[in-house]
C-alpha cells in the first residue's frame, strides 16, 4: 500500500489525519464499527457485545464488552497475556481529557460526560494522579461492563465510540510509555506493528491471537453486483502482512502500481488521462491487465481557510471576500481533479442529512467584484497590503502547483502571496499551533452527521482542537448546543441553515469542492470496496494467489 505522506503519529488519541488513520485502524479496535458492505452507513458491534442499553432519557449508556479479547504482546505486560477490560476504555477517554495528551478528540466529550471536565481541571498535567482520580460518569462495575453517564443527551455518542479516539488502552501501556504513544501503542486489532522506518515504510503483521471475527454475510445491492460476498462467514483476517510504503510523488506511485509493487491506487490528476477513456471508463489496455476501476463518492471536501486571529486576513472581512471572488474554483477543479470533483455549494457535503443541493454559495468567481472588495478592504489594487503566507499541505509537485494556482489568481487583484512548502506532519503541527495565515483546509467526515462539520468552527475547539481557523461566533456556538437537543428533523434542518448562513456571512472558509475517488486495484485483490469512512477495511481483503 502507498501512503502519500509521512505518518504523523500512531497514538489513536492524537491522530486526526487520514494517513495515520489508515495504519491505526488496523492495529486498534473500537466498541462499534461500520458494516463493510451496507450503505447508507450502519453501525454494528465490534468490541461490544451489542448496541448499548440506553436509560434515563438518553443520559445513561450501558455497554457489555466481549470476553477473552487479547491484546498484542508488549513489554508493558511483562510477558503476561493481557485481556481487554472495560477500564481500558475509561483510560482512553480520560487520556482525551488529560491536557498533556494534546488530543484532537477532546471535543467529542467536552462537557458531555459527568465529571470528565472536573477531572481535566483537577488532574491538569500530573500523570501520577491520572489513574487515582475517578470520573463520576465513567464506571466499570465489572471487567466486561462499561457505563457512561452523560450531562445531556448526546445522540452522536455511538459515532464517537466507533472512532479511533475511543480505542481501549491498558493502564500498563500508559505507564510504561509515560503517556507518549506516538511511536506505537498496543491494540486488539487484526494486525500488529512489526516495523516502522520513519519516512520510508511501516510493516504490520497478522495477529495470530485475533478474536473470532467473520466476513459479513449480508450487503447492499452494489456488494451483490460486485460479488463481494463470496467469503461470507469466513474468519478474518485473510492477509498475513501489510507493507505501507511512504511514496509522496504520484508518478512514483503510478509506476509502482503498474509493476504490482502497490496493490491499489487512488488516481491522481496526472494519471486520469492515461488510465481513463474520455467517458470516464477504464482504458482497455489496463482492463486487459486485469486492473479494475471503482468510482466512489466520498465524505471528503475542501475549502480555503483563514486564521481569524491573524491581524491581516482574520480581521478584514472585505479582504476575505475579495479573495473568495478572485479564485476561479471551477478551473481549479478542472486542473487538479481532472473535472472529477463536484464544486461545493455548502459547508455540508452531499450524503449528510441537512445538505441542500439547491443552496447557492454567494461567492461566484468575479474579478470585478474581487477588485471592488479590495477597495472596501482598504487595499485598492493591493496597495499597502503585506505579502500573505499560503501554506500547502505537503511537499509534492501537486501541492506546489496548487499553491502556485492560488498565488496566480490573487496576483490578478494585486495580492502578493508567499507559498510555504511543508511536510504533512509539519503542516498539521502549524495548524495545531496557530501558525497558519491561510491555507487549503479539508475534512473527511468522521461520521455521517452535520454536527461533525460544525464542530470544526466552535469557539471551544480552537487549536490544538479541530478549529484551526480560531473562528468564534457566539450565535453559532449556541445553535450547536440547540442542535444536540433537537430530535425533530425539520427543526434540525432549520438550525443547519442558520449555521450555514453565519459561516457564509463571516467567511472563515471559502468552499471549494467535494471529492470523488477513482480507484484502481489489481484483480487479485478480492473484497475491495472503497470508503473514506471505513478505515479498518484491510481485514476484509484477500489476495487471490
Amino acid at each position: 500500500v502507498a501512503l502519500t505522506t509521512n505518518v504523523s503519529t500512531l497514538d489513536p488519541a492524537v491522530s486526526y489525519d487520514t494517513v495515520s488513520a489508515e495504519v491505526i485502524y488496523q492495529i486498534h479496535e473500537t466498541l462499534y464499527e461500520y458494516d463493510y458492505l451496507i450503505r447508507p452507513y450502519h453501525l454494528k458491534p465490534l468490541l461490544a457485545v451489542d448496541l448499548p442499553l440506553i436509560d434515563d432519557n438518553g443520559l445513561k449508556y450501558t455497554i457489555k464488552i466481549k470476553k477473552n479479547i487479547k491484546y498484542h504482546t508488549s513489554k508493558a505486560f511483562k510477558g503476561k497475556t493481557r485481556f481487554l477490560k472495560a477500564q481500558d476504555f475509561i483510560n482512553q477517554i480520560k487520556r482525551l481529557a488529560f491536557k498533556p495528551t494534546k488530543s484532537n478528540g477532546w471535543w467529542l466529550f467536552d462537557d458531555k460526560i459527568i465529571g470528565l471536565n472536573d477531572f481535566r481541571k483537577a488532574v491538569d498535567s500530573d500523570l501520577s494522579v491520572f489513574f487515582n482520580h475517578q470520573v463520576e460518569g465513567l464506571i466499570a462495575p465489572d471487567d466486561h461492563t462499561l457505563v457512561i453517564h452523560l450531562t445531556k443527551p448526546y445522540p452522536q455518542l455511538l459515532f464517537a465510540l466507533a472512532m479511533a479516539f475511543t480505542t481501549p488502552v491498558p493502564e500498563e501501556v500508559i505507564k510504561y510509555n509515560k503517556n507518549d504513544l506516538s511511536q506505537g501503542s498496543v491494540g486488539t486489532g487484526p494486525f500488529m506493528l512489526k516495523e516502522w522506518k520513519k519516512s520510508l515504510s511501516l510493516t504490520l503483521i497478522k495477529f495470530n491471537d485475533y478474536h473470532p471475527e467473520f466476513y459479513p454475510n449480508k450487503g447492499d445491492r452494489i456488494s451483490y453486483q460486485k460479488k463481494l460476498l463470496a467469503d461470507n462467514g469466513k474468519q478474518l483476517p485473510f492477509i498475513d502482512e501489510i507493507k505501507f510504503n511512504i511514496i509522496k510523488e504520484s508518478q512514483t506511485r503510478w509506476l509502482n502500481f503498474l509493476k504490482k509493487k502497490i496493490d491499489f491506487i487512488i488516481l491522481n490528476k496526472d494519471h486520469f488521462s492515461i488510465a481513463l477513456k474520455p467517458d470516464g471508463s477504464l482504458n482497455s489496455d489496463y482492463k486487459n491487465q486485469d486492473i479494475q476501476l471503482q468510482i466512489a463518492p466520498t465524505l471528503t471536501y475542501w475549502w480555503i481557510a483563514f486564521n481569524m486571529k491573524d491581524s491581516v486576513v482574520g480581521k478584514n472581512l472585505n479582504l476575505r471576500k475579495a479573495i473568495a471572488f478572485a479564485i476561479d474554483t471551477e478551473r481549479y477543479i478542472d486542473i487538479f481533479t481532472n473535472k472529477i470533483a463536484l464544486k461545493a455549494n455548502s459547508i455540508y457535503p452531499p450524503g449528510i442529512p441537512g445538505y441542500n443541493p439547491s443552496y447557492q454559495s454567494p461567492y461566484a468567481y468575479s474579478l470585478k467584484k474581487a477588485k471592488e472588495y479590495m477597495v472596501k478592504a482598504g487595499y485598492p489594487k493591493g496597495k499597502g497590503l503585506p505579502t500573505l503566507n499560503y501554506d500547502v499541505r505537503g511537499s509534492s509537485s501537486t501541492a506546489r502547483q496548487m499553491g502556485e494556482f492560488i498565488k496566480g489568481e490573487l496576483a490578478k487583484i494585486g495580492i502578493k502571496v508567499n507559498i510555504n512548502i511543508n511536510t504533512f506532519p509539519a503542516f498539521l503541527n502549524k495548524a495545531r499551533t496557530g501558525q497558519l495565515q491561510f491555507w487549503q483546509g479539508g475534512w473527511a467526515m468522521d461520521y455521517p452527521d452535520a454536527e461533525n462539520t460544525i464542530q470544526l468552527l466552535l469557539s471551544k475547539n480552537h487549536s490544538p482542537g479541530p478549529n484551526a481557523t480560531y473562528f468564534s461566533n457566539k450565535k453559532l456556538d449556541s445553535l450547536f448546543k440547540e442542535l444536540s437537543k433537537t430530535n425533530n428533523q425539520n427543526a434540525k434542518f432549520k438550525i443547519l441553515k442558520k449555521v450555514e448562513d453565519i459561516v457564509q456571512t463571516n467567511l472563515p472558509w471559502i468552499m471549494q469542492y467535494y471529492s470523488r475517488n477513482y480507484i484502481l486495484h489489481h484483480g487479485y485483490i478480492k473484497n475491495f470496496r472503497q470508503s473514506d469512512l471505513i478505515f479498518n477495511n484491510y481485514k476484509y481483503l484477500r489476495l487471490d494467489q
